[in-house]
Parts: C-alpha cells; sequence; structure tokens
C-alpha cells in the first residue's frame, strides 16, 4: 500500500487533491492510502508515510520538512502548481508516486 502524506496551511485546500488523488489509485487499481494535515501536523504524520507532497503555499517549508523526512527515509517535495490548481489527482499522484522510487 502506498502511503502519500499531503500538507498544506490548514489541511484544507488539498482535501479535494486527495479525493481526486484517491479516485486515480482506484482506477488504476492501486491501494493508497492518501491524506492531507496542516502544516503543524507534517512532521508527525511523516513517520506513517512512503512520501510527503506540500502545497505550493508552503514552499518555503520544504527544506525544514525534508530535515524532518530524512530520519524516515522518505523525499518531500513540493505539489505541481498546475496540478494544485487544477486538483489534478493524476498528475499529482503520479509525482508522488516518482519520488517514492520501488517503494
Amino acid at each position: 500500500m502506498k502511503k502519500i502524506l499531503l500538507a498544506c496551511s490548514a489541511g484544507m485546500s488539498t482535501s479535494l487533491l486527495v479525493t481526486k488523488m484517491e479516485e486515480h489509485a482506484k482506477t488504476i487499481g492501486v491501494e493508497a492510502k492518501i491524506w492531507a494535515v496542516g502544516q503543524d501536523k507534517a512532521k508527525q504524520d511523516m513517520a506513517e508515510a512512503d512520501v510527503v507532497l506540500i502545497g505550493p503555499q508552503m514552499s518555503f517549508l520544504k527544506g525544514e520538512l525534508q530535515k524532518a523526512a530524512d530520519q524516515y527515509g522518505i523525499k518531500v517535495d513540493v505539489i505541481d502548481m498546475m496540478a494544485y490548481g487544477l486538483a489534478d489527482g493524476q498528475k499529482a499522484y503520479e509525482q508522488a508516486v516518482a519520488l517514492m522510487g520501488d517503494k
């Protein structure tokens, strides 16, 4: 099962994207746990994740979050701005999977 954590300022603007990503995972037959949290909970929840995607408005926190994620051996990246703006679940899902490598 792929575990993808999305983080944004309050955890709300990514909720639609989570739904779209889950729908895409189902259509390709992949079991995935995808959830969204606010930036204050991201470091805590990343222990459960295979990868962390953050909202574009949090791009300034990428380095700090990556340092925290290093202890779990996972990557952090900023959600592609077009995918984020259009709530393109397929593109965001594919970005997350690419970051995971072979996990």
